[in-house]
């Protein structure tokens, strides 16, 4: 007999938002405030991923803050979002963003069945779902989104073999692709297999040793709106996205 495996509810899981980014070029249009702090359609940037993440069943959220951690702090110690228990655990030091997401997940103190990373600095509007049920396979130890575009220039790609697990990074270059949308999701014993070194990058550290270390990672692809308000141009166009956007955030 077949053993069906139940993938991870949204209630199981504690979404970590990387919420540190010193936002350079974009520092000049915010003033005192960090990125993820930026103003869009009344509220902070972060504070429309939290209620992007409340709308796909997640109610534990730990934004992992660093630049100007007391202003993030101080905006969601009244816990803004409806049913959404939201902690802030800042970085002492630049950790990078797999190290900061250690830090977070370390100082939680706490061990769910999966975590899910995200940026507090981009949006991809994707059902999470099939994201969840990645995990359904008890091989799997992680998956990561992908969402393709025409143009992948800014971003960089992501490939994968034909069973969709993960296979590398590529570096940004002209030309259709899936690119790396920032949101990944990881067993909890999967953290002991990250490198110990920091600060520590996703991309150039993480994803790389646990490919070599034969971890089973799948790529969940979605052709879902996407923004990164983290250029002078991107920034702008945010108000007009989370407008389009409305019914994927809870209110």
């Amino acid at each position: 007999m077949v053993k069906n495996f139940v993938s991870v509810a949204p209630e199981q899981i504690t979404a970590v938002v990387l919420a540190g980014g010193f936002g350079t070029r974009i520092k000049h249009l915010l003033g005192d405030l960090p990125k993820p702090m930026a103003p869009v359609n009344g509220k902070p940037f972060v504070e429309w991923v939290v209620r992007y993440l409340a709308a796909q069943g997640i109610r534990n959220v730990i934004l992992s803050t660093g630049h100007l951690a007391e202003t993030v702090e101080k905006h969601f110690a009244p816990q803004p979002v409806k049913n959404v228990r939201v902690t802030c655990i800042p970085e002492t030091s630049p950790l990078g963003t797999a190290g900061g997401f250690l830090n977070a997940a370390g100082s939680a103190q706490e061990k769910p069945a999966a975590w899910l990373v995200l940026n507090g600095d981009s949006l991809v509007v994707s059902p999470l779902e099939r994201l969840f049920t990645s995990l359904d396979q008890p091989e799997t130890e992680g998956a990561i989104l992908g969402v393709p575009m025409a143009d992948a220039a800014r971003f960089g790609t992501i490939s994968a073999n034909t069973n969709g697990d993960l296979t590398g990074f590529n570096e940004k270059k002209p030309g259709a692709g899936n690119i790396n949308a920032g949101v990944y999701l990881f067993r909890d014993a999967a953290l002991k297999k990250f490198p110990t070194k920091m600060p520590l990058s996703f991309e150039l550290d993480v994803f790389p040793a646990l490919i070599r270390s034969g971890a089973r990672l799948k790529t969940v692809l979605s052709a879902a709106p996407f923004l990164d308000i983290g250029t002078p141009e991107s920034l702008p166009q945010a108000e007009n996205f989370i407008r389009q956007n409305r019914a994927h955030f809870a209110e």
